[in-house]
């Protein structure tokens, strides 16, 4: 039987929704398989059904229900024990609606995606309160973050939080706060280069930066894990600003996660 997908979309709701290109009508008990691609663990959901005769099909699986857990679920349908790996021509990537999913609070947060072959799988993650980060840049002295607060439960409107950026040389017991600026789930903070050094003086190392926001319970790491874009830490490469002939960049952990590294 030749499928594929046209249309892939994980909905709000946690729905995996599916538009299929059929060579013919999917037969009754056609299973969508859902197979953990490091423990090989399997999932099902039965598709098919009874006196089907469309050479399109639109399908809707809940996900929830079916107990999946953190890393990449590659699909397959199967039929009387025979599968075929599910393919797809559906990019599977809109920032838009990715910003939109990670406005509700969740535990888990699932996406569907195209694999560099060309078949259909799910990538699920943990989905603890973040602050996702859209544009880290240098000036003027300062260093200035923004972006979306991700899976918090706050509302996308006008409302304005009070809210704290903070650095952390942990090796040192240094930290340096700053006033951040968020409104909705949209924010912004800057801090002073000259403050980060003289907070340490002359020590090198990395700081990590956190939001603490009112109305949300524990601080929010800063990281970049809303895009196509995985392995941050090989892919962006900040230049260095140059504070008393120091050097300091903004770069990402091998988990996407911001730091701030100075001197070396």
């Amino acid at each position: 039987m030749g499928v594929v997908v046209t249309d892939a979309e994980v909905t709000l709701a946690d729905v995996l929704s599916l538009r299929l290109a059929l060579d013919e009508p999917l037969r009754e008990g056609t299973e969508l398989v859902l197979r953990h691609r490091t423990t090989g663990v399997e999932r099902e959901a039965v598709i098919g059904t009874p006196g089907a005769r469309a050479r399109e099909a639109t399908l809707a699986v809940s996900l929830a229900p079916l107990d999946l857990t953190a890393g990449r679920w590659d699909t397959y349908l199967r039929h009387d024990g025979r599968r075929s790996r599910l393919r797809s021509v559906d990019p599977g990537f809109s920032l838009d609606h990715l910003d939109a999913y990670a406005l509700c609070k969740r535990t888990l947060a699932y996406r569907s995606y195209r694999t560099r072959n060309g078949f259909l799988a799910l990538k699920i993650s943990d989905a603890e309160p973040v602050a996702e980060v859209r544009r880290v840049w240098f000036r003027e002295g300062r260093f200035e973050v923004m972006g979306l607060l991700a899976y918090t439960g706050l509302e996308d409107d006008d409302s304005r939080h009070e809210a704290t950026l903070t650095l952390d040389r942990r090796q040192a017991g240094a930290r340096v706060t700053a006033t951040a600026f968020v409104q909705g789930v949209r924010f912004h903070a800057a801090v002073s280069l000259v403050d980060v050094l003289a907070a340490d003086p002359g020590g090198a190392g990395t700081w990590e930066p956190a939001l603490q926001v009112e109305g949300v319970p524990a601080p929010l790491r800063l990281g970049s894990h809303l895009d196509d874009v995985d392995g941050k830490r090989r892919r962006l490469h900040y230049p260095a600003a140059q504070v008393d002939g120091v050097p300091i960049r903004p770069c990402y952990t091998a988990d996407d996660e911001l730091r701030i590294e100075v001197g070396g």
